[in-house]
């Protein structure tokens, strides 16, 4: 192996990535319970999910990020986890409670997920979807389920009386059966049957099943669906009754409105639950849209509120608002992602990052976590507007170990100098559109890169946040621990990293050292490779698809085949006795992966999403349908010989092609790393 190459780089840089320290202990740990949701709460959540990202959301792929994860999420919201009939729903109308098995794994690899995110202090957030139940056959059949020798069934005389306008009752008549007598006493949705939450059998299920995510499965918190389905005073029922540590609801309303529901969860002047900061969101989004960064001072959001701070959870981008496909647009954030998570992640509140976002700005936005870590910014500080104009916005977030500044807006005004700097502040994030300054009165040392893997070699820029005057920093290369005899570095000088290491900083004051950070950083060159796509339609399709459009998008946004329904494929091949179409696209970035959608004609008919494509894989088109959209099936390990797996073997570069453990392609094997080829198993 070369010798380690390390060198000091005297010249200042923009800094547009992000850093990673170990994370503080959060105010409440995993598994304690609290009324609503914690007071002086530091924790940061992850939405684990976003609209058909099935692949995403495996519970096994979820877990094998858990140390990563852990790192900067206290807390991970996945979908609610019960079966809904299909391995291709998202959770949303739910049939069974105590049956596990969903699109996202099995019961098992559930619990597995949710004990390795424990052991590391992270929390599971369950979705509790309880407004309404889909039924197993007709309208009004639920299963019946058993559990710790209870059986637990629902029945027709359970939903709401006026259900579906009035469309439940007729069927109900129709089929000589009975609903509840009491109507909704919320908004009315037709994709389900409403449940009546004043019905003592409804509360019995929902209680045991409570029970059941907290006790057994092992969740932390609910975030709980559509809750203007039902009054607000149900949700302080269950969770007086199931004690969870976090509760959100998802009241998707104006600022009075979601107000107005966090005081109807009070049990003795006390809300039983938080709220997602709807208008927040809002405030970003019209921020961005408008290009008027002035708007981020509205005070129409929660966390204006001293009294509601504590309960808002505030986020920028979720499942229901993203860009689904060109067909289903929503209302996605399109530009400015970074500044906006910025922003999000600099205020009050309890901030909720979208999956998406975090796959495609990790490193950036692990620096932005941490940053908020040092400064001790909770779900109740406070924060002061410093500018506000259509350029940019600006403000000061006082934490409980220091001040966060942050800037957002047009780049080129945000770059301007800021006059207080120099005394006050120390400038430790510089990105596109965004800069976080740490007050100097902190007293910590700052590595602005965050720990993980590289493509090139890398500048690491260190920086003494500190109000001593005598003040050093001193670090080592190889994990161990600095010592006032270490090598010492200039604060604002860089580290020039072009092999792998671990860099431990310390602040040396006054002969002691007194803060350190670790991150562990992996340079590996990167190099360009292709993703090759197959598909085909089952047998009894091929008369409804003879032709074949994809429809590719990278994981940024960018179209590859242009505006949907995508590029016309005129080639194909034969394998395994069957016409596969076929494209390779070519991979540019450690980053990028491909998602598609197969259509025929002009996109009708049309696939569901297929995401994550990074080298070779084949699809499927299958009869079965969800929500109008062919399901697709990953056949890529039945393609590449992925059987009679034997025990590895030492592996030979001149021999034939290699795959990863999920039957992908690899064109570039990494040393240490096991793969299948000619059927065996190799380390390289």
């Amino acid at each position: 192996m070369k010798q380690l190459l390390c060198t000091l780089s005297l010249a200042l840089r923009r800094v547009g990535a992000g850093l990673f320290l170990p994370v503080f202990l959060s105010m409440v740990a995993v598994g304690a319970r609290a009324q609503g949701w914690p007071a002086d709460y530091d924790g940061v959540m992850l939405q684990g999910f976003y609209w058909d990202g099935y692949a995403d959301t495996q519970w096994t792929n979820l877990e094998a990020q858990a140390d990563e994860l852990a790192e900067s999420f206290s807390l991970v919201w996945v979908p609610q986890s019960g079966w809904c009939g299909s391995t291709t729903n998202m959770g949303y109308t739910p049939q069974y409670y105590w049956n596990q098995r969903s699109a996202f794994g099995s019961e098992a690899e559930l619990r597995s997920l949710i004990a390795a995110l424990k052991q590391r202090g992270t929390g599971l957030v369950a979705d509790v979807v309880i407004n309404h139940r889909e039924s197993v056959g007709g309208w009004f059949t639920y299963p019946k389920e058993t559990y710790k020798g209870e059986t637990y069934q629902m029945f027709s005389t359970d939903i709401c009386a006026n259900d579906d306008g009035g469309a439940a009752r007729d069927e109900a008549a129709r089929q000589g059966v009975s609903l509840s007598s009491n109507n909704d006493t919320g908004e009315d949705w037709s994709g389900c049957r409403d449940l009546d939450h004043k019905s003592a059998n409804v509360q019995r299920v929902v209680k045991a099943y409570l029970h059941y995510l907290l006790e057994d499965l092992g969740y932390t918190g609910f975030r709980y669906d559509m809750v203007k389905g039902y009054s607000p005073e149900f949700t302080a029922l269950y969770n007086q009754d199931a004690r969870p540590a976090f509760s959100v609801g998802e009241c998707w309303d104006s600022n009075d409105n979601i107000k107005q529901w966090i005081n109807g969860t009070k049990t003795n002047g006390v809300p039983n639950s938080a709220a997602f900061d709807f208008q927040f969101r809002y405030n970003v989004r019209d921020a961005i849209n408008d290009q008027d960064w002035s708007r981020l001072k509205s005070d129409n959001r929660l966390i204006a509120y001293n009294d509601y701070k504590r309960y808002a959870v505030t986020f920028v981008e979720n499942h229901d608002m993203e860009y689904r496909s060109a067909s289903a647009q929503q209302d996605p954030i399109r530009r400015d992602t970074l500044q906006a998570n910025a922003f999000l992640l600099a205020m009050p509140g309890t901030p909720c990052v979208f999956l998406t976002h975090w796959k495609a700005y990790k490193q950036e936005l692990k620096s932005m976590i941490e940053a908020r870590r040092l400064a001790g910014v909770t779900n109740t500080s406070t924060y002061t507007t410093q500018n506000a104009t259509s350029n940019y916005y600006a403000a000061s977030v006082q934490g409980q170990r220091g001040r966060l500044y942050v800037v957002v807006g047009k780049p080129a005004s945000i770059a301007s100098r800021l006059p207080f700097v120099a005394s006050t502040y120390v400038e430790i994030l510089l990105g596109h559109g965004y800069r976080y300054l740490l007050s100097k009165d902190t007293e910590v040392a700052w590595l602005d890169l965050a720990s993980g893997k590289y493509d090139t070699a890398i500048d690491v820029r260190c920086i003494a946040v500190s109000n001593q005057r005598d003040a050093q920093l001193v670090y080592t290369l190889d994990g161990s621990t600095p010592t006032a005899q270490s090598a010492t570095i200039e604060s604002g000088q860089s580290l020039h990293l072009e092999q792998s290491c671990t860099v431990t900083l310390g602040l040396l004051v006054g002969g002691e050292v007194k803060h350190t950070v670790r991150h562990h950083y992996d340079v590996t060159p990167f190099i360009p490779r292709q993703a090759t796509v197959y598909c085909r339609p089952m047998a009894t399709l091929v008369s409804q698809w003879p032709t074949m459009n994809y429809y590719l998008w990278t994981r940024g946004g960018t179209q590859v085949n242009g505006n949907w329904p995508g590029k016309r494929i005129a080639e194909t091949v034969e394998i395994g006795g069957q016409t596969w179409f076929v494209q390779t696209v070519a991979i540019n970035s450690p980053r990028e992966t491909l998602n598609a959608v197969f259509s025929t004609g002009d996109g009708n008919p049309q696939s569901v999403d297929v995401s994550d494509i990074d080298e070779t894989a084949f699809f499927v088109i299958k009869p079965t349908q969800s929500e109008g959209k062919y399901e697709v099936t990953d056949v890529t390990s039945a393609y590449i010989g992925y059987t009679a797996i034997e025990a590895p073997a030492s592996a030979s570069p001149t021999r034939g092609p290699l795959y990863d453990l999920q039957g992908r392609r690899v064109q570039h094997p990494r040393s240490g790393h096991l793969y299948i080829r000619d059927g065996r198993k190799v380390r390289w």
